[in-house]
């Protein structure tokens, strides 16, 4: 199982993300670094080993300009892998993504404003470089498209693996920073209907979270306020993973 620690960047800062409220969220504060600034965060994860950083632009995902330039001196900083939710909806926005340093263009359904984009990216960047977050809170998708049937995540992945999708988050808005824990009854709904790898983000509490987990077959964690705590440290990874990124 892959352990990828996030950061959110918002006016050009870490800031911590707690339960989707974002006019809310403050700078980050951290065991790891006493700085905000999203690349000397990103470079204490380097620092601890991490090979890969999800990384979500929050003024981009409101629409409200970018921080494209951070992301980019983050990726030529510290060389890790990054996941980058952006907003993207279409390709111009995507390629940009990339250009900035990234290695996976994150589609999320909050912002998505054509269903059939998925596919599109998928046949012009490939599986490997596309990864749909499913935005959810308090159990419903956050979604512009098809309220009803759309509403659903487990049809709306299903709608997505027929298109090619390999790769998917479950994002859970409501949970994010909280540290409440994750929603295992619904997390084994989606592993039992879907054969993709699955991500799962928001609401992690301590290294117990990620053995289980690991057994119930998550291919992927990704953590922000546990390891800036110190709840989870580099140890534990490294006992519960063997390579935890």
């Amino acid at each position: 199982m892959k352990v990828i620690p996030v950061i959110d960047i918002l006016d050009g800062l870490a800031v911590h993300a707690v339960k989707g409220i974002r006019k809310n969220y403050k700078p980050v504060k951290s065991v790891l670094t006493a700085s905000a600034d999203p690349v000397e965060v990103a470079t204490a994860f380097k620092k601890l080993g991490f090979k890969e950083l999800y990384v979500a632009d929050l003024n981009a995902i409101t629409g409200i300009h970018d921080n494209f330039s951070i992301i980019k001196r983050i990726a030529y900083a510290t060389k890790l892998r990054l996941m980058v939710d952006a907003g993207v909806n279409d390709l111009k926005k995507a390629s940009q993504v990339i250009q900035q340093g990234a290695s996976k263009v994150i589609i999320g359904t909050e912002t998505l404003n054509s269903i059939n984009f998925i596919a599109e990216a998928i046949d012009t960047l490939g599986t490997k470089c596309v990864v749909t977050s499913l935005d959810m809170k308090n159990g419903q998708l956050l979604s512009k498209l098809y309220p009803g049937k759309f509403s659903n995540p487990i049809e709306a992945l299903h709608m997505f693996q027929r298109m090619g999708l390999t790769q998917a988050i479950l994002l859970d808005l409501a949970r994010v920073g909280s540290e409440e824990g994750v929603d295992v009854a619904f997390l084994k709904k989606i592993l039992k209907c879907v054969d993709i790898d699955v991500f799962v983000g928001g609401g992690i509490q301590d290294i117990n979270d990620l053995v289980n987990l690991k057994e119930l077959g998550v291919f992927g964690v990704l953590l922000a306020t546990s390891l800036h705590s110190g709840k989870i440290n580099v140890k534990d990874l490294k006992r519960v993973c063997a390579s935890f990124s």
